[in-house]
C-alpha cells in the first residue's frame, strides 16, 4: 500500500521540553508509583509482579471508592441528593472494574502462585484497611478490627474516625426523615459505632418510597443505587472467593484465616437488609 506514513510525526505545537514544567509523569508522581513494586521472592518469580500490581491497583480504586462514598454521605447530610447520586454512580462504575480485575489474577496457576507464596509471609488482603474503611462507611462496623491496624497509625486513625461517624445509610435515612417519611426516632438516634442490624419497622418506610408515585423520583433512585452497591460488592466477594479457590483450593490463608471458608462467610453479610425485605411487600 502507498500513501500511508511509516510513523506519525509530532504536530506543530506539541510540547517536548518539560524542564521546570509540569509533565504527565510529574503530575501523577509516576517515578514513585512505578517504583513501588518490590517482589520478595528469591530468585524473583515472574508472576509475583502480577500479584503485586493486581493488589496495588485494587487499593487505588478502593481509595477512590472511599473518597466518593464519604462525599456522597456529606452531600446527603446537606440535602443535596442529586450530586450524591452522581457519586454513587461513579462508585458503581469502579466496582465493575474491580470485579473484572479478578479475571486477570485468575490467570495465575496454582503452581505459579505456590512458587512465590511463601514470600508473602503473614500479609493478606484481610489486612486491607481501605477495604475495612469502605465496609465501615457502608455499615459493617467492628471495633475489634482496629486491633489489626495498631502497627499502622494512619490506618488505625482512619478506621477509628469512621467508627465514630454515621454511615452512608444513616445519612440517607436522616434525609428521608427530613423529607417527611416516618423513620423511627430511635433509628435516627442510634449508636453509629454499632454495625447495622435489620429494622423491620423501616420496611413500611421503604414501601412508601417504592409504591407512592408522588414522592420525588430521586428517593427511589437512591434506594436502587444502594441495592446496586451491595449487589456489586457481593459479586466482588464471590469472585474473590472463586479466584482464591481456583488458585490455592482449601488451604489456609497467609494471614491465618481458613481461606475459602472465611471468604464464604462474608457472603452472608448485608448492608441494607430493609431494601431487600421490602421487595416482598411492594404492591402495584
Amino acid at each position: 500500500m502507498t500513501g500511508i506514513p511509516a510513523e506519525r510525526p509530532l504536530e506543530e505545537g506539541v510540547r517536548t521540553d518539560f524542564h521546570g514544567e509540569m509533565s504527565y509523569g510529574r503530575y501523577l508522581d509516576l517515578d514513585r508509583l512505578l517504583s513501588a513494586q518490590h517482589p520478595r521472592s528469591t530468585p524473583e518469580h515472574h508472576d509475583e509482579m502480577l500479584f503485586i500490581v493486581q493488589h496495588q491497583t485494587s487499593e487505588l480504586w478502593l481509595k477512590l471508592v472511599l473518597h466518593e462514598l464519604r462525599e456522597a454521605r456529606a452531600l446527603l447530610d446537606a440535602d443535596r441528593l442529586e450530586p450524591a447520586l452522581k457519586c454513587l454512580a461513579r462508585v458503581k462504575a469502579i466496582q465493575r472494574t474491580l470485579i473484572q480485575q479478578w479475571s486477570v489474577l485468575a490467570t495465575l496457576t496454582p503452581r505459579e502462585y505456590a512458587e512465590f507464596r511463601g514470600a508473602l509471609g503473614s500479609s493478606s488482603g484481610f489486612q486491607s484497611h481501605q477495604y475495612r474503611a469502605v465496609e465501615f462507611v457502608l455499615g459493617n462496623k467492628s471495633a475489634a478490627m482496629l486491633q489489626v491496624f495498631e502497627s499502622e497509625p494512619e490506618a488505625h486513625a482512619l478506621l477509628a474516625t469512621l467508627l465514630e461517624e454515621p454511615t452512608l445509610y444513616d445519612a440517607f435515612l436522616r434525609l428521608l426523615a427530613r423529607r417527611g417519611l416516618d423513620v423511627p426516632a430511635d433509628v435516627l438516634e442510634r449508636d453509629v459505632r454499632e454495625p447495622w442490624s435489620y429494622r423491620e419497622d423501616l420496611v413500611p418506610v421503604f414501601r412508601r418510597v417504592y409504591e407512592e408515585r408522588d414522592l420525588p423520583w430521586g428517593l427511589y433512585e437512591a434506594c436502587e443505587d444502594l441495592v446496586d452497591l451491595e449487589d456489586n460488592l457481593q459479586e466482588w466477594r464471590f469472585r474473590h472467593l472463586r479466584t482464591v479457590q481456583r488458585t490455592i483450593g482449601f488451604q489456609r490463608g497467609t494471614g491465618g484465616s481458613s481461606g475459602v471458608g472465611f471468604l464464604r462467610k462474608a457472603l452472608d453479610l448485608t448492608f441494607f437488609p430493609e431494601l431487600y425485605a421490602v421487595r416482598g411487600e411492594v404492591r402495584a
